[in-house]
């Protein structure tokens, strides 16, 4: 770096003295259009900060002489949607569940009001759009455990499934067979189950399988395998599984059961939400 000014021979202005690698600096003055707007900024800054929130404090911000608050803003907006849908709500929350299909202005508000309280509330289990994974059923199908009416879809969400804290929850219960059974009794039944649906199996195991299967569970899923939904037993004659889908998976679930758990979201969510869920759920596809 040098202290010297002197006259560039190309530009023919002055340097500022300051040298890095043989590069010299120029001591252009600034445009005055970008000053003034500079200018400007600073002017326009000093206002903002007066008459909007501006300078963080310890429990909050400056108020600023507007008043003006983007939270509240927000808080006016949210207000006015309430208000806006407060009509249909209250009318949702007035009828039986089964009516709000009847009127089909109702229908379309609460299939997007159950949507949006899905998509909070349900897609962690069922995912986004529903089609769930293992241990929780896909909502798009016509295969329901408690069955798929728009009341019976009402009382699942209401009350859920084996949730203790509502006395009117969804139970069903599935032994331990391997607590019962032996080995080669499970493997045989859990043959003559994957016989039902066509999956893979010993065919030399189905007779004996059906035998035990009538004995020990038929009384839930029916003689034939195809579910009694009263108990919430599952069709066992379709393709679709919650713990199953090959032989080996059967012969666990038969074995040492998994039960899963649904929350009852009556008393969180209130009576017009668990109804507009409900029917966004019986839109989907499989509803009866």
């Amino acid at each position: 770096m040098s202290d010297k000014n002197e006259i560039d021979d190309i530009s023919g202005v002055e340097t500022t003295g300051h040298e890095w690698d043989g590069i010299k600096e120029l001591n252009n003055p600034l445009p005055r259009w970008w000053l003034w707007t500079w200018y400007a900024c600073i002017a326009w800054s000093l206002v903002y900060v007066i008459l909007f929130p501006a300078i963080p404090l310890i429990k909050g911000a400056t108020p600023g002489l507007l008043g003006y608050s983007s939270r509240g803003e927000l808080a006016k907006d949210v207000a006015l949607a309430t208000e806006a849908k407060s009509g249909f709500v209250n009318k949702i929350e007035a009828m039986d569940v089964g009516d709000v299909l009847l009127d089909e202005d109702l229908r379309r508000f609460a299939v997007q009001g159950g949507k949006s309280a899905y998509k909070v509330y349900c897609s962690q289990c069922h995912g986004a759009g529903a089609a769930g994974a293992a241990g929780f059923p896909n909502l798009n199908d016509d295969d329901w455990l408690w069955g798929g009416t728009i009341e019976d879809v009402y009382a699942t969400i209401s009350h859920g499934v084996r949730y203790e804290a509502d006395e009117d929850t969804r139970i069903s219960d599935m032994p331990a067979f391997g607590e019962i059974l032996e080995t080669a009794e499970i493997r045989s039944t859990a043959d003559f189950v994957a016989s039902l649906s066509g999956i893979e199996h010993d065919e030399t195991h189905v007779a004996d399988g059906k035998v035990l299967f009538e004995e020990n569970c038929a009384a839930c899923h029916g003689e034939m395998g195809e579910g009694i939904q009263e108990l919430g037993a599952p069709n066992l004659k379709d393709a679709l599984w919650l713990y199953g889908g090959t032989t080996d998976l059967i012969a666990q679930q038969i074995s040492a059961p998994k039960h899963g758990m649904m929350p009852a979201w009556q008393e969180r969510l209130g009576d017009a939400t668990v109804k507009q869920l409900a029917v966004y759920v019986h839109s989907l596809g499989g509803g009866e």
